[in-house]
């Protein structure tokens, strides 16, 4: 008995329509999506039921670590040379173009008046290391956090001040921020918490 042929068929899939589909999804997720900026110290914010979402334009966010040291950013690098200017202005501080360049790229400050210009001296790579070390005067001898806040608001009066703060951070670091806050009639502020499970 004869044996009965059966016919082959291709293996071949075509895939051209998986890859378009791929490429339009990253796509689609690269430019949607935003970047989270570089923080010099690591926070573990306190958790809350407040479901509220803060914008995400005109943000000043002040980040208070456990130690108690403070930083600060901006979302719009135009408003952080003009800040950095006036600030300096108020400390007797000129700043060359190039380390206005350098500061406007950087996601977060916080150094005291005095080291600025050593500080941006240096490599973006030692500037990280740098940063975690030092943190904005904010006693009440030298309270540069009130001069930072009142020139951002000059600079931009649609600025909204949000606080994230570490839960392990001590009260009185949290009510001299809040104090000097109050001091320049900034009573509206958001703090960031993580959402209660």
């Amino acid at each position: 008995m004869s044996k009965v042929k059966v016919a082959r068929k291709s293996t071949r899939i075509d895939m051209t329509a998986m890859s378009d589909v791929t490429v339009l999804l990253l796509t689609f997720f690269m430019l949607t999506s935003t970047f989270v900026k570089k923080e010099p110290v690591q926070v573990t914010t306190p958790a809350s039921v407040s479901e509220i979402k803060i914008p995400e334009t005109n943000i000043l966010s002040i980040l208070i670590d456990p130690k108690g040291k403070v930083f600060m950013s901006m979302d719009k690098q135009g408003d952080m040379m003009e800040t950095l200017t006036k600030v300096g202005k108020d400390y007797g501080v000129t700043f060359t173009d190039e380390e206005l360049k350098k500061f406007k790229i950087a996601s977060t400050f916080g150094v005291p008046m005095k080291s600025m210009k050593a500080y941006l001296a240096l490599k973006p790579d030692q500037q990280d290391k740098v940063l975690a070390t030092l943190g904005i005067p904010t006693d009440s001898l030298d309270n540069q956090f009130k001069s930072w806040v009142r020139n951002a608001k000059l600079t931009n009066p649609e600025l909204r001040i949000a606080i994230k703060a570490d839960q392990g951070t001590p009260y009185k670091v949290i009510k001299d921020v809040m104090t000097s806050l109050q001091d320049l009639r900034e009573n509206r502020y958001n703090l960031i918490t993580a959402l209660k499970k």
